[in-house]
C-alpha cells in the first residue's frame, strides 16, 4: 500500500466519534468497485443482447443527456490523469502511482458506460439495470469521498489540493445528474411488438426495459391498473394481454412434446425387457413400466423455476442478518461508551438489510406463480387434447366429474405446490444455519433443541402418510359426487317430471357425508400437526434454555443470548411450520400427478382404424369391431356416390357399423377403408353453444349462395325468419332453445354445408314429422339432393325411403344378414320383404296429392292453407313466444352476465341483427356485504365461532406475555456471576409456553366442516327446487363449478385462511403493543404508518377482489366448452376439427389467465409496498431505541427489536390473508345466491295431500287453461277448456308451434298455468304439491335419458318394487332376453348418459319405467321417434294391453300410431281447433284431415 498509495493509513479506526476511510482506501477500492462491477457484468449482458433486440430507439433528449455526461465524466477522468502526468514533469512533487492508475481506470470505465449507452439504444433497451446498479454503486462510494474531502477542506484548508478537489466536485455532480437519467425511461423502440401491443404486460427484461429498472423491482407497472380498479371495477379491456411466453400455444406444445417422449422412452423399456426375458427363458412378469410426469413436467418448467431457487437461496442468507444486527445493536445498548453514530448505522444497515430481503423474496415468489401459473395452463391443454383422442373404452373408466376435477382442483394443487416446492431443501438449509448461530450463541445447549426437532420428525411422517390417505378418499368421493351432479343438471327435466329430486339428493348426500367425514378426520390430523407446528419452535427454545441454565450456574441468560436467539428461533419457526406443510402438499400433489399419469397414459383411438385412401373398384375389405363384448363380422364394400341405407332392429348394431366407419371402434383384424373426407350427422344432435351460423358453418368460410342453399335444403329458412335475430340467434348449450327436429336439422345442415366426401347419417329423419323428413329426403338425401354426388350412408327406420337407395343392408345382431337393392330384397322374400310388407302400408306417403311439391324454393306453399309453416316441430306459435325460448337460455352466467337484445321490427328478409348473450361484468361494492360473513358465521354456529375467537385469543396472549416474561429474565441482576432466580424464571416461562391452548385450530377446522355441510346441503336443495328456466337460463358448466371448486374451497381453504387472519391479526396487535411499551415513542410514526398501511392494502383489495372475480368468471366456460367436447367428441373428430376446438380451448384458458397474472402481480405489488411499511417500523423502533439507550434495558430493547423483525412478515401475511378472505369468502356467496332465485312450488303440502290411490279414474278437465313462459310474454297456451274421460286415448297432433309440449309441461306442472285450471280426478292439481302430482302421473318423455349406475337404479331409485315386478315390466318393454344376456342383468353398469346402450334400447327402459309405476295416466311426448317400426308397433301393443285402463295422452310424429285411439286433440296457435274421434275428424276435412292426407292416411 504504501507504493501504491504514498503513505501508511491504511488502518482504519471503528471507535471514534468521527469515522473516516483513510486516503488510500479512499482512493483505491471506492474508486475500483465500480468499476470492477461493470467490468466483470458488461460482457455478459452484452452477448445477452447482441441474441435479444427490442427494436431500435432513436435519438432522443434523454440520450443526448446521457452521452454528454458520459463523455463529460470520461474527460474529468483524463483531466486528472493529465494533471498527474504534469506534476511528474513539472517536479513540483512525484504524485503517488494511485493517482494515475485510479483515474485511468475510471476514465476507462465511464468510456465503456457511454458506448453502452449507445448499443443499448440500438437494441432497443429503454431503462438498464445494469447502468442503473453502477451509477448507485459510483454515486455511493463517491458520496463518502464527498463527505471525506468536504470534512478536510474545512479542518486543513492548507493541505487541499485544488485541481483535484475541484475535478471530484465535478465528477460527483456529474454522478448525481448520470444517476437520475437513468432512473427515467427512454421512449418505445420502432418495430416493436411493445408499440403495438400497448396493454402487454411485463416479463422480467420487458418490465425493466419498459419501466425502468426500478419499476421492475418493485412492480411498478400494475399501478395504472390498480388506480383503475380502485375507481371503478376493472372490465375485460383493462387487463393485459398474455406475454407469450405464457400462452397455452407455446406452454401446451412443450409438456406435450416430453411426455410423448418419457412414453416412447417406456414403451421401448418394456419392450427391452420383455426381449430380455424371452432370450433368458425367464417368465415375463408383465408389470409394464409407467412413463415419468414428474420428469416431463420438470424437463418442461426447470429451466425457469431454478431462477426461483437462485432468489430463494439470497433471501435465505439475508434473513439472518436481522439476528445478526439485533445482537450488535443489544450489544450497542450495553456498551454505554460506543459512539452513538454505531447506533445510526445499525439502523440504516438493518433497513438496506430488510428492503433487499423485501425485494427478492417478492421476485422469488413473482417466479413461482408464474411457473404454476404455465404449469396448469400445460395441464389443462394436455387433458383437453387428450380428451379428444382417448377411446371409448378409456372414456367410460374417465367420468366428466372426474376429468373437471383433473382440471379445477388437481391443477390448484399442482399451483400450491410450486409456490413453496423451494423449502424441500430451504428448509432444511434455514435450520442449519439457524442451529449454526444459536450454537455460536449458546453452545452445546443447543444440541437439546436439535433433538427436540428430530423427535418430531416421525410424528410429521405419520401426519404426511395419513393425510395421502384421506387425500385420495376424498378425491374419490369429489369425483363420485361431481359426477353425479353433472349428471344430475344434464337430465334435470327428467328427474323434474318422475319427481326423482329426493332420490338423487339423497345420494347425492350419502356421497358428500363420506366426504365430509373424511375431511373431519383430516381436520383431527390438522389440530395435532397444528400443535407440533407451533409447539416445536417453543419447546426447541425452552429445551435450549432450560439445558443452557441448569448444566452450569455460571450460564447467564442475558438480553443478547435470549433475545439472538429468540430471533433464530422466530426464523426457525418458519421452516419448521412450513416443511410439513410442503410434504403434505407434495403428498397431495403425488395423488394428483397419479391421476394425471393415469388419465394421460389411457388408450387412444387407433390410428389405422379407418385408412382414408382410395378403394379399387369391386375389392371387399374383413374387418371385426369390438362393441359390448361382442366381435361383429362384416364384410361390406359401398361404391362412390350411392346412397346405401341400413336397417335393423333396436341394438342389432347399425350405430355400431357408422361408429367403425368413423374409427371409433377398436379393429380386431381386417381393414376398414374409407375414401376421402367424412361428415357425420349423430342420432342424437350436438349442438355447440354459439349462433346458429357458427353450428352450420362450423369453422368454415362463408359461402353465401352455398349457405343459403342448404338451410333452404335442410327446412331451416321459417326457422330463421322466426329467430329474434335470425342465424346470428345465440343457442344455448345442448341446442336447449331449439326443438328435437330443429336440433338434428342443424346438425344435417352442418354436415351438408362443409361439402365432404362421405356422408355417414345415424338415422337423421327421426326426431322430424314425415312430411319434413320427406323434404329433407328428396332435397338433401335422396338421388335428387344436395349430396347425389356424395357416398351416403343412412341409417334409418323410414321404410318409405328404402325404394329409393341404391343398396340396403339388413342388420341383425351386429352382422348384415341381407344386402341388395330394394328390389333384389323383396325378390327374395325374406325377413326384410316380411317387414317391408308387414308395416309398409301404414307409412306409405301419398305423392299424387296437393302437396306434392310444396317446398318449393324453399317456401311455404299450400292449396288450402297458405299461412301453416309445416315443417317446424314443436317451436312456438308467433316470434314473440320463441323469443322468450331465446332470452331464458344460457349465458346469464352467475351475477355477472345480462342479456341485451334490440327491439326491432320483424324484418320481411333475412335480418343481420343479432342477438347475443353478452358477458357483462356486474358493478360491484367495494367491499364484500356483511350479510355474506353473517351467514357464515351463522352456518359454523354462533358459539362455536366465538369459543373459536376465544381460545385464539388466549393463546395469542399465553404466547405474548411469555416472551415478556422471558425479557423480565434477562434483565434480572447478575450476582457472583449467577442468576439467583433462574429456576424460578425458567418454570413459570415453561408453564406459560406449554399452556397455550391449540384447541382453536381444532374447534375452527370443525366450525368450517359444519359450514360446508349446511352450505352444501342449502345449495343443493335450492338448485332442486329451482324451475326448469333457471336451468335453461344457467350453463351447467356454472353449476358444476359451485359445487366442485366453491364447494372445494368452502371445505379447505376458508377455514385454514381464516385461521392465519385471526391469527396475523393477534401476532400484529401483539407486536405493536410491545414495540409502544418498550420505545413510546414509536408511537409517532405508528398511526401515519398504519394510515399508510390501511390505504394500501384498501386501495389493494378493491383491485384484488374484481381480478378474483373477473378470474371465476372466465374460469367456467373453460369447463361448460369442455363439457360440450366430450359430447361431441365423435362428431369433432369425424369431421376433423381437432385442431380448431384446441385452439378455442387454449383461448378460453388464457382468457382465465389473463385475469390470473395481474392478480399475481398485484400482489407482488402490495407485499413490497407492506414490507416497507414494515421495515420503516423495524427501524422506526431501533431508532428510538437507539436515542433512548440510556432510558432502555437490554431486555426491553431486544423484546421490541426481535417482535419489530416479525412485524413485516405478520403484516405483510395479514393484508394477504384479509385479501384472500375477501376473495374466497365470494365462494359462500356465490353459493348463497342460490337461495334468492325463483322456486317451484312445495314438494308436498302440508295442508292438502291426495288420496293415496289417487287418482283413481283418470279423469282430465282443462277449465279456460292458459298458460305462459314468462309474466311478460304473450299466453302460448290459452282458452283451453276440454273434459278427457278416465281410459280414453287421446293423440294430441298440432302444426308449427301448436302447443303440444306446452299442454303437456302445464299438466305436470313444470311451467305453472297463467290462468284457469286443470283437474285430475275433480281434484285441483294447483292445490296438490308438486311431488304428489309427478309421482302420480306417468311419461314417457322423447330424448330417453338414463343415469350412471345400475339398470335396476334407473328403473327404481327409491327401491320401491320387488326383482319380480321389475322383470315383469322388462319383459313387457321387450327387454328381458337384452338384460338376461348381460352379465351382472339388473346390476348392469350404465354408462354417464346410458352411453353404453342404443338410442332405442334406452326408449324401450324408458318404457319400463312407466309399467313399474303403472299411475292412472300416462303421457307419451314423441316417445317411438327413435325406435324401427316393429319396436313402435311393440310399444303401442304393450301400452294397449298394460294400459287398457289408463288414460293415455300422446304427441304423435307418426299419426298411424294414434289412428285408432278414443279421440284426437288438434292445436293450433295454443287453442285447440279440434277435438273429436280421428274417424270423425277426417270426415270433418279439418286440419286433422290435411295432416293424414300428407302422411298418406287419408
Amino acid at each position: 500500500m504504501v507504493v501504491l498509495c504514498g503513505r501508511k493509513d491504511w488502518n482504519l479506526s471503528w471507535n471514534t466519534t468521527n469515522p473516516d476511510f483513510t486516503q488510500c482506501f479512499q482512493n483505491t477500492v471506492l474508486v475500483w468497485v465500480p468499476c470492477f462491477y461493470l467490468w466483470i457484468f458488461a460482457p455478459i449482458y452484452l452477448i445477452y443482447l447482441r441474441s435479444h433486440g427490442y427494436g431500435y430507439i432513436c435519438m432522443s433528449l434523454l440520450n443526448k443527456a446521457k452521452t454528454i455526461v458520459g463523455f463529460l465524466l470520461w474527460i474529468i477522468c483524463w483531466l486528472d490523469v493529465f494533471y498527474s502526468l504534469w506534476e511528474r514533469s513539472n517536479g513540483s512533487g512525484i504524485p503517488a502511482p494511485v493517482h494515475l492508475i485510479s483515474p485511468t481506470i475510471l476514465g476507462l470505465t465511464m468510456l465503456l458506460a457511454t458506448l453502452l449507452v449507445q448499443y443499448e439504444r440500438k437494441k432497443g433497451i429503454q431503462s438498464s439495470g445494469l447502468m442503473l446498479i453502477f451509477w448507485l454503486i459510483a454515486l455511493l462510494c463517491a458520496t463518502i469521498v464527498f463527505r471525506s474531502k468536504v470534512l478536510h477542506a474545512i479542518n486543513q484548508p492548507l493541505t487541499v489540493c485544488v485541481w483535484r478537489y475541484t475535478t471530484f466536485y465535478i465528477y460527483y455532480g456529474l454522478l448525481l445528474v448520470s444517476f437520475i437519467l437513468s432512473c427515467l425511461t427512454d421512449q418505445p423502440p420502432l418495430f416493436s411488438q411493445m408499440v403495438k401491443d400497448p396493454v402487454r404486460p411485463l416479463i422480467p427484461l420487458t418490465s425493466a426495459v419498459r419501466n425502468g429498472f426500478l419499476g421492475f423491482l418493485s412492480f411498478l407497472n400494475i399501478t395504472s391498473m390498480m388506480i383503475t380498479g380502485y375507481k371503478r371495477p376493472l372490465e375485460e379491456k383493462d387487463l393485459w394481454s398474455l406475454n407469450p411466453d405464457d400462452c397455452s400455444n407455446r406452454v401446451v406444445p412443450q409438456l406435450v412434446h416430453r411426455w410423448n417422449s418419457e412414453c416412447q422412452k417406456a414403451k421401448s423399456k418394456e419392450r427391452q425387457a420383455v426381449a430380455e426375458s424371452e432370450i433368458l427363458l425367464v417368465k415375463n412378469s408383465k408389470k409394464t413400466i409407467d412413463p415419468s410426469l414428474l420428469k416431463a413436467l420438470c424437463l418442461t418448467f426447470g429451466p425457469y423455476f431454478l431462477i426461483s431457487c437462485f432468489y430463494k437461496l439470497i433471501q435465505d442468507i439475508l434473513m439472518f442478518a436481522g439476528p445478526e444486527i439485533l445482537r450488535l445493536l443489544i450489544r450497542f445498548v450495553n456498551d454505554s461508551s460506543a459512539p452513538t453514530w454505531q447506533g445510526y448505522f445499525y439502523t440504516v444497515l438493518l433497513f438496506m438489510c430488510t428492503c433487499a430481503q423485501s425485494l427478492i423474496l417478492q421476485k422469488y415468489f413473482h417466479v413461482c406463480f408464474v411457473s404454476g401459473m404455465r404449469l396448469r395452463t400445460a395441464i389443462i391443454g394436455a387433458v383437453y387434447r387428450k380428451a379428444l383422442v382417448i377411446n371409448s373404452a378409456a372414456r367410460r373408466t374417465s367420468t366428466v366429474g372426474e376429468i373437471v376435477n383433473l382440471m379445477s382442483v388437481d391443477a390448484q394443487r399442482f399451483m400450491d405446490l410450486i409456490t413453496y416446492i423451494n423449502m424441500i431443501w430451504s428448509a432444511p438449509l434455514q435450520v442449519v444455519l439457524a442451529l449454526y448461530f444459536l450454537w455460536q450463541n449458546l453452545g452445546p445447549s443447543v444440541l437439546a433443541g436439535v433433538a427436540m426437532m428430530v423427535l418430531m420428525v416421525p410424528i410429521n411422517a405419520v401426519i404426511a402418510m395419513k393425510t395421502k390417505t384421506y387425500q385420495v378418499a376424498q378425491m374419490k368421493s369429489k369425483d363420485s359426487r361431481i359426477k353425479i351432479m353433472n349428471e344430475l343438471f344434464n337430465g334435470i327435466k327428467v328427474l323434474k317430471l318422475y319427481a326423482w329430486e329426493l332420490a338423487f339428493k339423497d345420494k347425492v348426500s350419502q356421497i358428500r357425508e363420506s366426504e365430509l367425514k373424511v375431511l373431519k378426520k383430516a381436520a383431527y390430523l390438522g389440530g395435532v400437526s397444528t400443535f407440533t407446528w407451533v409447539c416445536a419452535p417453543f419447546l426447541v427454545a425452552l429445551s435450549t434454555f432450560a439445558v443452557y441454565v441448569l448444566v452450569d450456574e455460571r450460564n447467564v441468560l442475558d438480553a443478547q443470548k435470549a433475545f439472538v436467539s429468540l430471533a433464530l428461533f422466530n426464523i426457525l419457526r418458519f421452516p419448521l411450520n412450513m416443511l410439513p406443510m410442503v410434504i403434505s402438499s407434495m403428498v397431495q400433489a403425488s395423488v394428483s400427478l397419479k391421476r394425471f399419469r393415469v388419465f394421460l397414459s389411457h388408450e387412444e383411438l387407433q390410428e389405422d382404424n379407418v385408412e382414408h385412401k382410395p378403394v379399387p373398384a369391386r375389392e371387399f375389405h374383413q374387418f371385426i369391431i369390438l362393441s359390448l363384448n361382442l366381435h361383429f363380422l362384416l364384410n361390406v364394400c359401398i361404391p362412390e356416390k350411392t346412397l346405401v341405407a341400413v336397417v335393423g332392429h333396436v341394438g342389432s348394431g347399425k350405430s355400431s357399423l357408422l361408429s367403425a366407419l368413423l374409427g371409433e371402434m377398436d379393429k380386431l383384424e381386417g381393414a376398414v377403408t374409407v375414401k376421402g373426407s367424412v361428415a357425420y350427422v349423430p342420432q342424437q344432435a350436438w349442438i355447440q353453444n354459439s349462433t346458429l351460423k357458427n353450428n352450420i358453418m362450423f369453422g368454415q368460410e362463408r359461402r353465401e349462395a352455398w349457405y343459403q342453399r342448404v338451410v333452404e335444403a335442410c327446412a331451416l329458412q321459417p326457422d330463421l325468419e322466426m329467430l329474434p335475430a335470425g342465424d346470428d340467434t345465440e343457442i344455448g348449450e345442448k341446442g336447449v332453445n331449439l326443438s328435437g327436429g330443429q336440433k338434428q336439422r342443424v346438425s344435417l345442415a352442418r354436415a351438408v354445408y362443409c361439402d365432404r366426401d362421405t356422408y355417414l347419417l345415424d338415422d337423421p329423419l327421426s326426431a322430424v314429422d314425415a312430411h319434413v323428413g320427406k323434404h329433407i329426403f328428396d332435397r338433401v338425401i335422396g338421388p335428387q339432393g344436395l349430396l347425389k354426388d356424395k357416398t351416403r350412408i343412412l341409417v334409418t327406420h323410414g321404410l318409405s325411403y328404402l325404394s329409393q337407395v341404391h343398396l340396403i343392408l339388413v342388420m341383425l345382431d351386429g352382422e348384415i344378414t341381407e344386402a341388395g337393392s330394394y328390389q333384389q330384397l323383396m325378390a327374395k322374400e325374406g325377413a326384410f320383404a316380411e317387414l317391408i310388407r308387414t308395416y309398409a302400408a301404414v307409412e306409405q306417403t301419398d305423392d299424387k296429392g296437393d302437396n306434392e311439391d310444396i317446398y318449393t324454393h324453399g317456401s311455404v306453399h299450400s292449396t288450402e292453407s297458405k299461412r301453416e309453416d309445416t315443417w317446424q316441430e314443436r317451436t312456438l306459435p308467433n316470434k314473440t313466444e320463441y323469443e322468450h325460448r331465446i332470452i331464458i337460455i344460457l349465458i346469464i352466467n352467475k351475477e355477472n352476465y345480462k342479456l341485451d337484445i334490440k327491439s326491432t321490427k320483424k324484418p320481411t328478409k333475412p335480418h343481420k341483427k343479432t342477438l347475443k348473450m353478452r358477458e357483462r361484468y356486474k358493478r360491484t361494492k367495494k367491499f364484500v356485504k356483511l350479510s355474506t360473513f353473517a351467514a357464515y358465521v351463522k352456518a359454523i354456529g354462533v358459539l362455536l365461532s366465538c369459543l373459536s375467537l376465544l381460545l385464539m385469543f388466549i393463546h395469542h396472549f399465553l404466547s405474548l406475555f411469555s416472551n415478556y416474561w422471558l425479557s423480565k429474565w434477562t434483565d434480572d441482576p447478575t450476582v457472583n456471576g449467577t442468576q439467583p432466580n433462574s429456576q424460578m424464571r425458567l418454570g413459570v416461562y415453561g408453564i406459560l409456553g406449554i399452556s397455550q391452548v391449540f384447541v382453536y385450530s381444532l374447534s375452527m377446522s370443525i366450525g368450517g366442516i359444519l359450514a360446508s355441510r349446511s352450505l352444501h346441503q342449502s345449495m343443493l336443495f335450492n338448485v332442486l327446487r329451482s324451475p326448469m328456466s333457471f336451468f335453461e337460463r344457467t350453463p351447467s358448466g356454472n353449476l358444476v363449478n359451485r359445487f366442485s371448486k366453491e364447494m372445494d374451497t368452502i371445505d379447505t381453504v376458508i377455514p385454514s385462511i381464516l385461521k392465519m387472519f385471526m391469527g396475523s391479526m393477534f401476532n400484529v396487535i401483539g407486536s405493536c403493543l410491545i414495540i409502544l411499551i418498550a420505545t413510546p415513542l414509536v408511537a409517532v410514526v405508528i398511526p401515519f404508518f398504519g394510515l399508510l398501511y390501511l390505504f394500501v392494502q384498501r386501495f389493494y383489495v378493491a383491485t384484488s377482489r374484481q381480478l378474483k372475480r373477473l378470474e371465476s368468471v372466465s374460469r367456467s366456460p373453460i369447463y361448460s366448452h369442455f363439457n360440450e367436447t366430450l359430447l361431441g367428441t365423435s362428431v369433432i373428430r369425424a369431421f376433423g376439427e381437432q385442431e380448431r376446438f384446441i385452439s378455442e380451448s387454449d383461448q378460453r384458458v388464457d382468457h382465465n389467465q389473463k385475469a390470473y397474472y395481474p392478480s399475481i402481480v398485484a400482489n407482488r405489488w402490495l407485499a413490497i409496498r407492506l414490507e416497507f411499511v414494515g421495515n420503516c417500523i423495524v427501524s422506526s423502533a431501533a431508532l428510538f431505541a437507539v436515542i433512548a439507550r440510556e432510558n432502555l434495558s437490554p431486555g426491553i430493547m431486544g423484546l421490541s427489536i426481535s417482535y419489530a423483525l416479525q412485524l413485516t412478515a405478520s403484516l405483510t401475511w395479514l393484508v394477504r390473508m384479509s385479501s384472500d378472505v375477501e376473495t374466497n369468502i365470494v365462494a359462500v356467496e356465490r353459493v348463497r345466491e342460490y337461495s334468492d332465485t325463483e322456486k317451484e312450488a312445495e314438494w308436498r303440502h302440508q295442508a292438502y295431500n291426495p288420496p293415496p290411490r289417487w287418482p283413481t279414474d283418470g279423469n282430465i278437465e282443462f277449465r279456460n287453461f292458459g298458460l305462459r313462459y314468462r309474466p311478460d310474454l304473450d299466453l302460448v297456451i290459452r282458452n283451453v277448456t276440454l273434459k278427457i274421460d278416465g281410459g280414453e286415448k287421446v293423440g294430441i297432433v298440432g302444426r308449427t308451434g301448436a302447443g303440444k309440449s306446452s299442454l303437456t309441461l302445464g299438466l305436470f306442472r313444470i311451467i305453472e298455468a297463467a290462468e284457469g285450471h286443470i283437474f285430475i280426478d275433480g281434484v285441483d292439481i294447483a292445490k296438490v304439491g308438486l311431488h304428489d302430482l309427478r309421482s302420480r302421473v306417468t311419461i314417457i318423455p322423447q330424448d330417453p335419458l338414463l343415469f350412471s349406475g345400475s339398470l335396476r337404479m334407473n328403473l327404481d331409485p327409491f327401491d320401491s318394487y320387488s326383482d319380480e315386478d321389475i322383470w315383469l315390466a322388462l319383459e313387457l318393454s321387450h327387454l328381458k332376453s337384452f338384460v338376461s344376456s348381460l352379465p351382472d342383468q339388473l346390476s348392469h353398469e350404465c354408462s354417464e348418459g346410458g352411453d353404453n346402450l342404443s338410442v332405442g334400447q334406452r326408449q324401450l327402459l324408458c318404457l319400463a319405467r312407466a309399467l313399474l309405476r303403472k299411475t292412472k295416466i300416462l303421457v307419451l311426448d314423441e316417445a317411438t321417434a327413435a325406435v324401427d317400426m316393429e319396436t313402435d308397433n311393440l310399444i303401442q301393443s304393450t301400452i294397449r294391453s298394460q294400459f287398457e285402463g289408463c288414460t293415455v295422452l300422446t304427441i304423435a310424429h307418426r299419426l298411424n300410431t294414434i289412428m285408432d285411439y278414443t279421440r284426437v286433440l288438434v292445436l293450433e296457435k295454443g287453442e285447440v281447433v279440434e277435438f273429436d274421434s280421428p274417424s270423425s275428424l277426417i270426415g270433418q276435412r279439418g286440419s286433422f284431415y290435411k295432416m293424414a292426407k300428407d302422411s298418406g292416411l287419408a
